[in-house]
């Protein structure tokens, strides 16, 4: 019974391939993917992003904590504050008003963290380095001056 099981299972062959498979398509990136949930302006407009899905509001929207953004970009707050959201500020979900340079600052921040983190003592032997390219150059500069006096005291006792 074992040799006849094993000989049928050896007889069962995959059919033949027919030509070259075609690779599946891709599902397109989501615009909004890898977006934080809030307000952002862009392109002059305000874009509402939650749990990953993007687009304009066309109305006003007010938050949980009383903010009220209107669709040009002002931002009212629940104590009578305004201000005008400019190209890539951030307002989150919760109220919190985030202006684009303060977002760069961090990720510059963090990028510096980060590098820190995976290369210890790096950053502070590029410094020293840079020091003493500086002290070279500035020495090799003084240098050419006094050889350049020297040159011109030369030609003046002439």
């Amino acid at each position: 019974m074992l040799a006849g099981s094993a000989n049928a299972q050896s007889s069962a062959t995959l059919p033949a391939r027919r030509g070259p498979v075609e690779p599946k398509a891709r599902p397109k990136a989501n615009p909004g993917a890898g977006m934080k949930d809030g307000l952002t302006m862009k392109e002059g407009r305000i874009y509402l992003t939650e749990m990953g899905v993007s687009g304009p509001i066309t109305a006003d929207k007010k938050l949980v904590n009383g903010t009220l953004i209107t669709t040009t970009g002002l931002v009212t707050m629940p104590d009578g504050t305004s201000t005008q959201m400019s190209e890539g500020d951030m307002v989150s979900l919760t109220g919190r008003v985030t202006s684009r340079q303060s977002i760069v600052e961090a990720d510059s921040l963090l990028k510096i963290k980060q590098f820190d983190l995976k290369y210890p003592g790096k950053r502070k032997k590029m410094e020293e380095e840079r020091l003493k390219k500086e002290k070279y150059k500035k020495e090799r500069e003084e240098a050419k001056a006094k050889a350049k006096e020297k040159k011109e005291k030369e030609k003046s006792k002439r």
